[in-house]
């Protein structure tokens, strides 16, 4: 059975963006950088809202970007190599291979993918990860904690949710950021 694990970048106090919806309040980092592509190296499916979505397209849709260096090359091969399934009520088409709408999240359904899939698969956005959490569905979460205090914004995790977490993992970057990754232990 495939594991369904919530990665993101979030800040000290918690938020995934600011206030304005920024979330490029952190640098990017070659060893950070590396590292997460190494951990989303053994991911088969990406679950995303719209939002990010459209946000990650361009690791395929833009050339230019995967051109920039062997670490950014990297990355684009890893994100274009796995599946993608896209939240939203909106969208008729997507610009990217390997890829589907869906309209609704299902919760069955993710079920099922966890259970027939041969990768992990990851859950992004924060609004869809909630619905995840709720749901039961999600197994690990990784959080890469960046030193910035933002004050406020979208938060990381769910509001309004109690979720135990058993600490699996961690590791300091020389910048500052810190990995955490946990076990959900549920509700």
């Amino acid at each position: 059975m495939a594991k369904l694990i919530y990665v993101n970048n979030v800040s000290l106090d918690g938020y995934i963006e600011d206030e304005s919806g920024i979330f490029s309040w952190f640098p990017l980092d070659d060893d950070v950088f590396s590292f997460t592509t190494d951990l989303l190296r053994s991911v088969g499916t990406f679950l995303y809202g719209r939002r990010l979505y459209e946000m990650m397209a361009v690791w395929e849709t833009d050339p230019a970007l995967a051109a920039q260096s062997d670490l950014m090359a990297g990355f684009a091969s890893v994100w274009r190599a796995a599946d993608k399934v896209v939240y939203s009520t909106t969208l008729t088409a997507v610009p990217t291979a390997a890829t589907t709408v869906e309209r609704r999240f299902d919760p069955a359904a993710v079920r099922e993918l966890k259970a027939t899939a041969n990768s992990d698969i990851t859950i992004g956005g924060a609004d869809l990860a909630a619905q995840a959490m709720r749901a039961g569905l999600v197994d690990e979460c990784q959080l890469l904690v960046w030193p910035a205090a933002v004050g406020g914004g979208k938060p990381g995790l769910p509001t309004g949710v109690r979720t135990d977490f058993e600490l699996l993992d961690e590791r300091r970057f020389q910048n500052g950021v810190v990995y955490l990754r946990y076990r959900c232990l549920g509700q």
